[in-house]
């Protein structure tokens, strides 16, 4: 069985920030927080305008200061949530952590590779935190019912994606047979089960169709075919979806854990259940 990541103490200061920055429900973490997604949405506005051509040749002076300035900032940040958790190496490999270290790279990629700054639109995915800021983890309840609903019906899916897969290919080589000699768009199999592909899903690009009357029959019948097979995996995940939602759960408590900051704990639970520390009331 592997060690746990060491546990440190922490000073009076480092306690006074982790409130501030962690505990979302205190006033002094909220006002943080909502900083935090300010930053992140200017960011990310910046990042949309420097795509203009015009006002990126007009401001591109104050674009790219605004750019490290919020860059410094996150990156303080980041190197503060560092030093202020007793288990500073499960924060980095969390998935807050991760998209905390992406959000900062992009910038000074930048100073070596030319363009790398525009991955910085990857700071969209922080402003996530807005669902714990404003109390709307009823909303990332039930987005994790619909992934935990994915997950459940992953077998029958795949099941199902290679079934189509074959239906495909063999629609592809029909069409192919049918109209191959007199329609030059049909020039091979490939191309034939691309407009598969594009008909049984109902996209319809229109770039390829039918001439032959038996072609357009079938294509007719593949499209009618499209409606029913795009039924089925709705079926398999909504029920999946109804059985995970059907599961009653008590309410969650909103204490983080200084370890980890893990925050979705029981109501009753004293220690995490992600790193196994104890839980400290806010």
């Amino acid at each position: 069985m592997a060690d746990k990541p060491p546990v440190r103490e922490l000073g009076p200061l480092q306690e006074k920030l982790f409130k501030i920055i962690f505990h979302h429900n205190t006033p002094a973490g909220k006002r943080f927080d909502i900083i935090l997604l300010i930053a992140i949405l200017l960011s990310v506005i910046v990042v949309m305008l420097e795509s203009v051509r015009s006002l990126y040749d007009r401001y591109h002076f104050f674009f790219y200061t605004i750019e490290w300035i919020l860059t410094i900032f996150f990156t303080i940040e980041y190197i503060l949530r560092l030093w202020i958790t007793r288990r500073p190496i499960r924060y980095a490999t969390s998935s807050w952590g991760i998209i905390d270290l992406l959000a900062i790279i992009p910038t000074y990629l930048s100073i070596f590779i030319a363009g790398s700054q525009n991955l910085i639109i990857i700071r969209a995915l922080r402003l996530l935190r807005a669902f714990r800021i404003f109390r709307l983890a009823g909303y990332m309840k039930q987005g994790q019912n619909i992934v935990n609903a994915l997950k459940s019906s992953r077998l029958k899916i795949e099941i199902f994606i290679y079934f189509v897969s074959v239906l495909v290919v063999i629609i592809g080589c029909i069409m192919y047979l049918v109209e191959g000699g007199t329609n030059p768009e049909f020039d091979s199999i490939p191309r034939s089960v691309y407009w598969a592909i594009v008909t049984l899903t109902t996209v319809g690009y229109g770039d390829i169709s039918p001439d032959t009357n038996i072609g357009q029959f079938f294509a007719a019948v593949v499209m009618i075919l499209g409606y029913a097979i795009i039924a089925v995996p709705t079926g398999i995940v909504s029920a999946e979806f109804i059985r995970a939602d059907g599961k009653v759960q008590g309410p969650k408590r909103v204490d983080e854990c200084d370890s980890c900051t893990w925050e979705d704990h029981d109501q009753k639970a004293l220690y995490c259940k992600f790193c196994g520390d104890q839980i400290r009331s806010s």
